[in-house]
Protein backbone atom coordinates (compact mmCIF):
# COMPACT_ATOMS: atom_id res chain seq x y z
CA UNK A 1 0.00 0.00 0.00
CA UNK A 2 0.92 3.46 -0.87
CA UNK A 3 2.00 5.96 1.76
CA UNK A 4 1.02 9.44 2.03
CA UNK A 5 4.33 10.71 0.92
CA UNK A 6 4.66 8.67 -1.85
CA UNK A 7 0.74 9.49 -3.19
CA UNK A 8 1.84 13.09 -2.65
CA UNK A 9 5.30 13.02 -4.05
CA UNK A 10 3.36 11.47 -7.35
CA UNK A 11 0.71 14.44 -7.47
CA UNK A 12 3.62 17.14 -7.32
CA UNK A 13 5.60 15.05 -9.83
CA UNK A 14 2.40 15.14 -12.23
CA UNK A 15 1.62 18.67 -11.70
CA UNK A 16 5.34 19.86 -12.35
CA UNK A 17 5.53 18.02 -15.56
CA UNK A 18 2.05 19.32 -16.95
CA UNK A 19 3.17 22.82 -15.99
CA UNK A 20 6.09 22.18 -17.83
CA UNK A 21 4.41 20.90 -21.07
CA UNK A 22 2.33 23.95 -20.94
CA UNK A 23 4.13 26.27 -20.69
CA UNK A 24 7.05 24.24 -23.39
CA UNK A 25 3.92 24.60 -25.47
CA UNK A 26 2.70 28.00 -24.89
CA UNK A 27 6.43 30.07 -24.44
CA UNK A 28 9.19 27.64 -26.23
CA UNK A 29 11.94 25.57 -24.53
CA UNK A 30 12.82 29.29 -22.81
CA UNK A 31 9.59 29.79 -20.91
CA UNK A 32 10.50 25.92 -19.28
CA UNK A 33 12.75 27.72 -15.62
CA UNK A 34 12.51 26.09 -12.58
CA UNK A 35 10.93 28.94 -11.15
CA UNK A 36 8.50 29.69 -14.10
CA UNK A 37 7.76 25.93 -13.88
CA UNK A 38 7.43 25.48 -10.09
CA UNK A 39 5.51 28.38 -9.74
CA UNK A 40 2.88 27.46 -12.71
CA UNK A 41 2.81 23.98 -10.57
CA UNK A 42 2.32 25.61 -7.50
CA UNK A 43 5.26 23.67 -5.56
CA UNK A 44 8.41 24.95 -4.12
CA UNK A 45 11.62 25.19 -5.87
CA UNK A 46 13.13 22.49 -3.63
CA UNK A 47 9.93 20.20 -4.52
CA UNK A 48 11.06 20.23 -7.87
CA UNK A 49 14.82 19.73 -7.48
CA UNK A 50 14.08 16.81 -4.93
CA UNK A 51 11.83 15.01 -7.46
CA UNK A 52 13.93 15.55 -10.64
CA UNK A 53 17.31 16.62 -9.82
CA UNK A 54 17.84 19.45 -11.62
CA UNK A 55 16.79 21.21 -15.42
CA UNK A 56 18.08 18.71 -17.40
CA UNK A 57 15.99 15.77 -15.38
CA UNK A 58 12.30 17.95 -15.85
CA UNK A 59 13.12 18.21 -19.63
CA UNK A 60 13.62 14.38 -19.82
CA UNK A 61 10.48 13.81 -17.69
CA UNK A 62 8.79 16.10 -20.19
CA UNK A 63 10.22 13.96 -23.02
CA UNK A 64 9.28 10.87 -21.41
CA UNK A 65 5.45 12.59 -21.06
CA UNK A 66 5.55 12.99 -24.62
CA UNK A 67 6.57 9.75 -25.71
CA UNK A 68 3.32 8.50 -23.43
CA UNK A 69 1.02 10.91 -25.24
CA UNK A 70 1.94 9.88 -28.29
CA UNK A 71 1.91 6.56 -27.62
CA UNK A 72 -1.94 7.49 -26.38
CA UNK A 73 -2.65 8.85 -29.40
CA UNK A 74 -2.69 5.62 -31.42
CA UNK A 75 -3.67 2.95 -28.58
CA UNK A 76 -7.59 2.68 -29.64
CA UNK A 77 -6.29 2.40 -33.61
CA UNK A 78 -7.12 -1.14 -34.42
CA UNK A 79 -5.28 -2.84 -37.45
CA UNK A 80 -6.73 -3.09 -40.60
CA UNK A 81 -6.98 -5.67 -43.31
CA UNK A 82 -4.08 -3.94 -45.17
CA UNK A 83 -0.34 -3.85 -43.36
CA UNK A 84 0.86 -1.49 -45.83
CA UNK A 85 -1.72 1.52 -45.64
CA UNK A 86 -1.49 1.21 -41.82
CA UNK A 87 1.90 1.72 -42.28
CA UNK A 88 0.95 5.33 -44.34
CA UNK A 89 -2.10 6.03 -41.19
CA UNK A 90 0.94 5.80 -38.67
CA UNK A 91 3.33 7.89 -40.51
CA UNK A 92 0.36 10.39 -41.44
CA UNK A 93 -0.29 10.40 -37.18
CA UNK A 94 2.86 10.78 -36.60
CA UNK A 95 3.24 14.25 -38.37
CA UNK A 96 0.35 15.50 -37.52
CA UNK A 97 1.31 14.89 -33.50
CA UNK A 98 4.50 16.51 -34.32
CA UNK A 99 3.00 19.17 -35.82
CA UNK A 100 0.13 20.07 -33.49
CA UNK A 101 2.91 20.03 -30.36
CA UNK A 102 6.47 21.12 -32.80
CA UNK A 103 8.31 22.60 -29.71
CA UNK A 104 7.56 19.15 -27.58
CA UNK A 105 8.11 16.89 -30.56
CA UNK A 106 11.57 18.94 -31.17
CA UNK A 107 12.12 18.33 -27.63
CA UNK A 108 11.72 14.30 -28.02
CA UNK A 109 12.99 13.71 -31.49
CA UNK A 110 15.62 16.46 -32.19
CA UNK A 111 17.98 15.81 -29.21
CA UNK A 112 18.30 12.88 -29.16
CA UNK A 113 20.82 10.91 -26.47
CA UNK A 114 22.91 7.89 -27.29
CA UNK A 115 21.61 5.03 -25.44
CA UNK A 116 19.13 6.94 -23.50
CA UNK A 117 15.72 6.53 -23.81
CA UNK A 118 12.70 6.76 -21.58
CA UNK A 119 10.33 3.46 -21.13
CA UNK A 120 7.26 5.19 -23.51
CA UNK A 121 10.02 5.65 -26.24
CA UNK A 122 10.92 2.10 -26.19
CA UNK A 123 7.29 1.54 -26.04
CA UNK A 124 6.87 3.95 -28.99
CA UNK A 125 9.54 1.93 -31.10
CA UNK A 126 7.84 -1.10 -30.58
CA UNK A 127 4.54 -0.22 -32.11
CA UNK A 128 6.58 0.98 -34.87
CA UNK A 129 8.06 -2.71 -35.27
CA UNK A 130 4.60 -4.30 -34.99
CA UNK A 131 3.20 -2.40 -37.98
CA UNK A 132 6.43 -4.03 -39.65
CA UNK A 133 6.11 -7.03 -38.37
CA UNK A 134 3.00 -6.82 -39.90
CA UNK A 135 3.99 -6.19 -43.14
CA UNK A 136 6.35 -8.92 -43.58
CA UNK A 137 4.04 -11.57 -42.52
CA UNK A 138 1.72 -10.40 -45.27
CA UNK A 139 4.74 -11.39 -47.40
CA UNK A 140 5.34 -7.93 -48.39
CA UNK A 141 8.30 -7.00 -47.31
CA UNK A 142 11.49 -6.40 -49.40
CA UNK A 143 13.99 -5.81 -46.40
CA UNK A 144 15.25 -7.23 -43.08
CA UNK A 145 12.45 -5.52 -40.32
CA UNK A 146 14.83 -4.07 -38.13
CA UNK A 147 16.18 -2.27 -41.54
CA UNK A 148 12.77 -1.08 -42.01
CA UNK A 149 11.69 0.00 -39.17
CA UNK A 150 14.92 2.25 -38.77
CA UNK A 151 14.54 3.77 -41.93
CA UNK A 152 10.39 4.74 -41.77
CA UNK A 153 11.54 6.12 -37.77
CA UNK A 154 14.46 8.32 -39.68
CA UNK A 155 12.70 9.67 -42.71
CA UNK A 156 9.45 9.79 -40.65
CA UNK A 157 11.19 11.98 -37.53
CA UNK A 158 13.32 14.06 -40.11
CA UNK A 159 10.11 14.93 -42.45
CA UNK A 160 8.57 15.96 -39.47
CA UNK A 161 11.08 17.98 -38.38
CA UNK A 162 11.68 19.75 -41.36
CA UNK A 163 8.15 20.74 -41.59
CA UNK A 164 8.25 22.55 -38.30
CA UNK A 165 11.06 24.33 -38.90
CA UNK A 166 9.39 26.31 -41.88
CA UNK A 167 7.12 29.26 -41.16
CA UNK A 168 3.35 27.87 -41.09
CA UNK A 169 2.24 29.90 -43.96
CA UNK A 170 4.43 28.25 -46.01
CA UNK A 171 4.54 24.32 -44.76
CA UNK A 172 4.53 22.26 -47.69
CA UNK A 173 2.44 18.96 -46.08
CA UNK A 174 2.76 17.64 -49.72
CA UNK A 175 6.83 16.78 -48.70
CA UNK A 176 5.68 14.25 -45.93
CA UNK A 177 3.33 11.88 -48.67
CA UNK A 178 5.93 12.41 -51.34
CA UNK A 179 8.97 11.18 -48.67
CA UNK A 180 6.03 8.81 -47.06
CA UNK A 181 5.63 7.20 -50.30
CA UNK A 182 9.04 7.01 -51.33
CA UNK A 183 10.13 4.95 -48.01
CA UNK A 184 7.18 2.85 -48.87
CA UNK A 185 8.22 1.92 -52.38
CA UNK A 186 11.55 0.66 -50.53
CA UNK A 187 10.42 -0.90 -47.93
CA UNK A 188 7.53 -2.88 -49.59
CA UNK A 189 6.52 -4.39 -52.82
CA UNK A 190 3.82 -3.01 -54.83
CA UNK A 191 1.49 -6.19 -54.05
CA UNK A 192 0.70 -9.18 -51.56
CA UNK A 193 3.65 -11.94 -52.45
CA UNK A 194 1.29 -14.36 -51.22
CA UNK A 195 1.10 -16.37 -55.08
CA UNK A 196 4.85 -16.21 -55.96
CA UNK A 197 7.24 -14.36 -52.84
CA UNK A 198 10.24 -15.32 -54.19
CA UNK A 199 13.18 -16.49 -52.07
CA UNK A 200 13.78 -13.35 -50.43
CA UNK A 201 10.48 -12.62 -49.85
CA UNK A 202 9.62 -15.98 -48.38
CA UNK A 203 12.66 -15.94 -45.88
CA UNK A 204 11.16 -12.44 -44.68
CA UNK A 205 7.99 -13.62 -44.28
CA UNK A 206 9.03 -16.47 -42.43
CA UNK A 207 11.40 -14.73 -40.58
CA UNK A 208 8.87 -12.13 -38.86
CA UNK A 209 6.77 -15.58 -38.04
CA UNK A 210 9.96 -18.02 -36.71
CA UNK A 211 9.19 -16.70 -33.16
CA UNK A 212 5.69 -18.08 -33.02
CA UNK A 213 7.90 -21.24 -33.98
CA UNK A 214 7.44 -24.00 -30.65
CA UNK A 215 8.71 -26.90 -32.64
CA UNK A 216 12.78 -25.76 -32.57
CA UNK A 217 15.00 -24.80 -29.89
CA UNK A 218 16.08 -21.75 -29.25
CA UNK A 219 19.88 -22.86 -31.15
CA UNK A 220 17.96 -23.70 -33.71
CA UNK A 221 15.99 -20.95 -34.38
CA UNK A 222 19.35 -18.65 -33.83
CA UNK A 223 20.19 -20.53 -36.62
CA UNK A 224 17.64 -20.33 -38.88
CA UNK A 225 16.69 -16.90 -38.60
CA UNK A 226 20.56 -16.05 -39.75
CA UNK A 227 19.91 -17.95 -42.66
CA UNK A 228 16.57 -16.49 -43.41
CA UNK A 229 18.40 -12.78 -43.10
CA UNK A 230 21.16 -13.90 -45.51
CA UNK A 231 18.71 -14.93 -47.99
CA UNK A 232 16.34 -11.68 -47.49
CA UNK A 233 19.57 -9.69 -47.78
CA UNK A 234 19.36 -11.01 -51.62
CA UNK A 235 16.55 -9.04 -52.36
CA UNK A 236 18.66 -5.72 -51.70
CA UNK A 237 20.94 -7.11 -53.71
CA UNK A 238 19.02 -7.52 -55.83
CA UNK A 239 20.06 -10.55 -56.76
CA UNK A 240 18.32 -14.19 -56.32
CA UNK A 241 20.28 -16.42 -54.00
CA UNK A 242 21.86 -19.54 -55.46
CA UNK A 243 20.55 -22.48 -53.87
CA UNK A 244 22.68 -25.93 -54.17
Amino acid sequence: MESRATTVADGNRARIVEAAVRLLSEGGREAVSTRAVSSAAGVQAPTLYRLFGDKRGLLDAVVAHGFQAHLDSKADIAPSGDPVEDLRDGWDLNVAFGLANPTLYSLMYGEPHPGERPAAAVAAAAHLAGHIRRVAEAGRLRVPEERAARLVHAAGCGTTLSLISMPQDQRDTELSVMAREAVIAAITTDAPAAAAPGPAGAAIALRAALPEVSSLSAPERGLLAEWLDRVARERERGASPVLP
